[in-house]
């Protein structure tokens, strides 16, 4: 597909475009050349990686190591969408100078933005960041790396108040981080009415999961659109069914192997 490359200044002059932009994760060059050829705006990095291909029960055990590995497998298949680099538990929480670090280190591998979870919390480090000239991406809401903190990937914004994880800290999450430089905010996990406030009271784009329809933008985790997870998300929707597809060729193939079928005379050298 021909297009122009994706930058951070087109997504966040996307805002008011009116076409919804459309973010995906990939972890390695191929399948990063997948989503790119069905024309993805942006591809996630993300330290789902974590759940989605180690088998972990959390994203927190994830290394720096580990996303500068798969952030540049990504960047070797030079996509014309917007590299997005999760930035791991652990590589920002401590200070502002740790973060900025980290960020560079991400931004070498491949990267052209970072994104960090939180909000009021994490608005000194993303300021730290973009200061740095590294564009942030901000996360609030559900965020997977506050699973012990949340007691389990539990749905944000239905308590109002000033606990975390309430309507209106949310609100103020959002500001936050639009305040401290972000270019776009992930929303994940919070109700849809409340995703379409946030969207209408920030002026940077807003990308949704499990956030409604009334996001500037939307993400969602390659497997799970696959269906190559075994996992059944309520806010996913699988597109293909490639685990039963995958199995299916791998039975057929073990198959010929046994039945001294495979490998055939057009498979084999003279």
């Amino acid at each position: 597909m021909d297009r122009t490359k994706m930058t951070v200044p087109r997504v966040h002059a996307s805002k008011d475009s009116g076409t919804p932009l459309a973010m995906i994760t990939a972890y390695d060059a191929p399948f990063a050349s997948i989503v790119d050829e069905a024309g993805v705006d942006m591809i996630l990095v993300g330290d789902s990686v974590g759940t989605v291909m180690q088998g972990q029960r959390t994203t927190i055990p994830v290394s720096m190591e580990e996303m500068e590995y798969h952030v540049r497998m990504v960047a070797s298949a030079r996509p014309k969408a917007l590299i997005v680099g999760d930035m791991p538990f652990g590589s920002y929480q401590a200070d502002s100078a740790d973060a900025v670090r980290n960020a560079v280190r991400l931004m070498k591998a491949g990267a052209e933005c970072v994104k960090l979870e939180g909000g009021v919390n994490v608005a000194e480090r993303v300021a730290a960041i973009v200061k740095a000239d590294i564009p942030v991406m901000g996360h609030i809401g559900l965020t997977p790396q506050s699973y012990h903190r949340m007691g389990g990937n539990r749905i944000q914004g239905r308590t109002s108040g000033d606990s975390a994880g309430s309507r209106e800290r949310l609100i103020e999450d959002a500001h936050s981080v639009e305040q401290a430089g972000a270019f776009a905010v992930v929303i994940e996990g919070v109700p849809s009415g409340l995703a379409a406030e946030i969207t209408e009271k920030v002026s940077i784009p807003t990308i949704g999961i499990g956030a409604g329809s009334s996001c500037n933008g939307q993400v969602l985790v390659l497997h799970d659109v696959l269906g190559l997870s075994p996992r059944k998300l309520s806010f996913a929707k699988p597109y293909a069914n490639l685990h039963e597809m995958s199995i299916d060729a791998v039975r057929r193939y073990a198959t010929e192997v046994r039945r001294g079928t495979w490998p055939d005379e057009a498979h084999s050298f003279d």
